[in-house]
């Protein structure tokens, strides 16, 4: 599945998610580098989802960011599926 894929159905699924909001972070020249592609709040926790298709791999920036995510007390990590998501919101 394409990431562009994996990202649709992602939101899609979290569209449906009681107690959840969450916003797709789009890359530009405006936005915050190696930030999570989709940010949630769930049940009052932060959460920084990196989707990646198939064996792709977050690059060092990303890692980064998600590392100050869990510095700050936040969750963050690969979403590689709904199962993935899921077990990261948990």
């Amino acid at each position: 599945m394409a990431e562009g894929a994996l990202k649709n159905r992602i939101t899609q699924w979290l569209k449906g998610h009681p107690d959840t909001w969450f916003i797709k972070v789009h890359g530009s020249a405006y936005g915050r580098a190696g930030c999570p592609d989709i940010i949630i709040c769930h049940k009052g926790r932060f959460i920084g989802a990196e989707l990646k298709a198939g064996r792709n791999k977050p690059t060092k920036l990303q890692i980064h960011e998600m590392e100050q995510i869990e510095q700050a007390g936040g969750l963050a990590g690969v979403v590689r599926s709904i199962d993935d998501l899921e077990e990261l919101m948990q």
